[in-house]
């Protein structure tokens, strides 16, 4: 029996670890640490990296060996003129040599350094700056993750606490069914009247389930926007009745720090990169130059034996490439740059006036979702009071079973526009927290 207990607690054990609870904050976090467009955008930080690297790797000295060992199967043969060898031969005489021998080699080693370059120096200012346009990238996507994780974490609570409230209808139906059952074996009432509550607990079930499935879609996609395994269970640790909506009336409109916009700080991490190509071509003017050196030996033999007759060779060079005329290459270049700085500038614009208008809605929407949630938590008060007085008028003999239908239904949908003005208002914060640039803050 022993054996039987403890079996039965560790399997209760790993259940409970198996599902694991989240306040809002923590499944924002996860998400944030989990998602995969979160984890495509830490590579772009890798990659970034990586691109810096090679952009630095490509200034420093590149050292190539070669070898080679070739078989002239046919040499090559060169007329002379004759006289260069006989002065008395005829005009017009010429000799034929072959010029080289069968087996020829090539072996060496040569080193390559760039000595000075600008457009390189100005990749190299760059790379910080490209680096932050990747870390850019990751909060971006953080961000976008942080919304929608808040979002659906909402819907969860507003669906689930809509089933409490069905479940809390059901069970007062079923109360007074059965004690209109019992009134009416006593003959006080008619079947009729049993039948329509009958009916109304019939379109409480469907609602309910209706929610029911609601929840499970909801959370399904609550755990996508978090980056979790779709079949892992979920508990949510935050209440709706924990959602303290007071702070909300106390909002007063605030400017946005564009700043603290991803969208638009990136957009100007991206303008410091565009200055920096435009300084690239500038600079592309200037000299570039550059060192070679080469140690090497090379083989020559009329009979195949690569181990004789090796004849050492070496070169030291310095190169200097100066741009002359680029016909015009260099200036159509900076005139798009120009242009694309200026479309940017534009769309900088463009954007800091979005953001103005988003968090003007999302206030707006704020104090209108205020004034419409207080309205519908009076209606929800009065429908629910007019089910106690119907009930009790019933009861007496005062009421019509009509009354008690009519009030339930009433009832019910003041709980469903009170939870659709909740939700609202809910959506409108996480709108104009994003807006501010206050949804999540690295």
């Amino acid at each position: 029996m022993k054996i039987k207990y403890l079996i039965f607690f560790l399997i209760c054990g790993i259940s409970a670890q198996a599902q694991q609870a989240f306040t809002l904050q923590q499944a924002i976090q996860y998400g944030t640490k989990n998602h995969l467009s979160v984890k495509n955008a830490e590579l772009d930080i890798i990659g970034a990296e990586l691109t810096i690297k090679q952009i630095k790797a490509s200034g420093l000295p590149q050292i190539n060996g070669n070898f080679s060992y070739t078989y002239n199967a046919i040499i090559p043969t060169q007329l002379i003129d004759a006289k260069n060898f006989d002065p008395n031969a005829p005009d017009g005489a010429v000799t034929k040599f072959k010029f080289g021998v069968p087996w020829a080699g090539q072996a060496g080693v040569g080193v390559n350094q760039l000595i000075f370059d600008a457009t390189w120096l100005v990749g190299l200012k760059a790379a910080p700056v490209y680096r932050e346009l990747a870390r850019k990238g990751v909060t971006n996507s953080k961000t976008a993750v942080a919304e929608n994780v808040a979002k659906a974490y909402y819907s969860v609570l507003v669906a689930e606490e809509r089933s409490k409230i069905l479940d809390l209808n059901i069970a007062r139906i079923d109360s007074l069914i059965k004690e209109m059952r019992v009134m009416n074996q006593q003959g006080f009432i008619e079947k009729l009247d049993l039948d329509r509550l009958e009916v109304q607990r019939n379109n409480l079930l469907t609602e309910t389930q209706k929610v029911k499935n609601l929840i499970i879609l909801s959370q399904t996609l609550l755990k996508f926007q978090m980056g979790m395994k779709l079949d892992e269970p979920i508990v949510l640790s935050d209440k709706l009745a924990d959602v303290d909506i007071k702070p909300f009336t106390m909002l007063e409109f605030q400017a946005v720090d564009y700043a603290g916009r991803i969208e638009y700080s990136t957009l100007m991490v991206q303008r410091q990169l565009m200055l920096f190509d435009k300084e690239r071509i500038q600079k592309g003017v200037l000299p570039k130059f550059s060192f070679n050196g080469s140690l090497g030996a090379g083989h020559s033999n009329t009979r195949f034996n690569p181990f004789e007759r090796w004849f050492g060779s070496s070169a030291l060079t310095l190169g200097i490439q100066i741009p002359i005329y680029d016909s015009g290459l260099r200036k159509i270049q900076l005139q798009q740059q120009d242009l694309a700085l200026t479309k940017l500038d534009y769309n900088a614009l463009l954007l800091r006036e979005s953001f103005d208008l988003q968090a003007k809605t999302a206030s707006i929407n704020i104090r209108n979702g205020l004034e419409s949630l207080t309205v519908q938590q009076r209606n929800l008060d009065l429908a629910q009071e007019v089910v106690r007085v119907t009930k009790i008028k019933y009861q007496a003999g005062q009421g019509t079973n009509i009354e008690v239908v009519n009030a339930e239904s009433a009832l019910k949908e003041a709980q469903t526009n009170y939870f659709a003005a909740l939700y609202d208002v809910l959506i409108a914060k996480v709108d104009l927290d994003k807006a501010l640039g206050k949804l999540i803050v690295e």
